[in-house]
């Protein structure tokens, strides 16, 4: 299933239906019958958030079937983040596949350097040209300004010390850095395990405190798409 397909989903689900029938026990019924137990562990993984140990983080999102096969995003939001990516070299903190990466590396040619972080990367593409580094968004292995461009898509919404992973994402970004989030408003049962919620653009920007002046923050389709360059750019 292709971004586009699930967020017009998502415009149905969180828009038309109204929070009282989303909240309630009869949706769970329903959304058990395409994702079983599974969306009641979601449901007792966001309300335990500040309690889970790393071993519970990660055995949920080891076992989080996929909803998107390759990427997460769109392909209006994959154009985007092409015409924003500066520089000679390139990291993608939440590779997952490493498609995304794959689709950048194609568009600008073999000449950058391409890296790819995901605390998990057993399932890690391989692509050709890219290397890869398992490591959490919170405290990556690079130095400062490591990289021209940094971009991190649909994990600022899963991490619960995000300002920390912000900042971490800023530290390596030498030139530009690009962040992408779903639109999204917070209910009690949902087919991800999302921490954070950004129903508008000025949701992100509160997040994102202190925004630099050179920043970019639009909406695509059901995502929030936002750049910044550094100071040193």
């Amino acid at each position: 299933m292709n971004r586009e397909t699930t967020n017009r989903i998502r415009f149905v689900l969180e828009d038309i239906l109204p929070p009282v029938l989303r909240d309630s026990s009869l949706f769970r019924t329903v959304a058990k019958l395409a994702w079983g137990e599974h969306i009641t562990r979601l449901a007792a993984f966001r309300e335990r958030a500040p309690f889970l140990s790393a071993e519970e983080y990660e055995t949920l999102y080891r076992d989080h079937p996929r909803v998107h096969e390759g990427t997460d995003n769109s392909e209006a939001c994959i154009s985007e983040i092409i015409a924003s990516t500066v520089g000679d070299s390139v990291c993608d903190v939440g590779c997952g596949t490493g498609v995304l990466l794959k689709r950048i590396r194609q568009a600008r040619g073999g000449k950058c350097r391409f890296v790819g972080v995901d605390f998990v990367v057993d399932d890690a593409a391989r692509i050709d040209g890219v290397e890869y580094f398992s490591a959490k968004i919170e405290n990556l292995p690079f130095e400062d300004g490591a990289f021209d461009t940094v971009i991190c898509t649909h994990v600022i919404e899963h991490v619960l010390e995000y300002r920390q992973a912000i900042a971490e994402l800023r530290r390596i970004a030498r030139k530009r850095l690009i962040i992408v989030v779903p639109r999204e408003r917070e209910y009690r049962y949902s087919f991800n395990p999302h921490f954070n919620f950004f129903p508008y653009t000025h949701s992100f920007l509160r997040a994102a405190h202190p925004v630099p002046q050179k920043h970019l923050c639009i909406d695509i389709g059901r995502d929030i798409f936002y750049s910044e360059d550094r100071p040193e750019a």
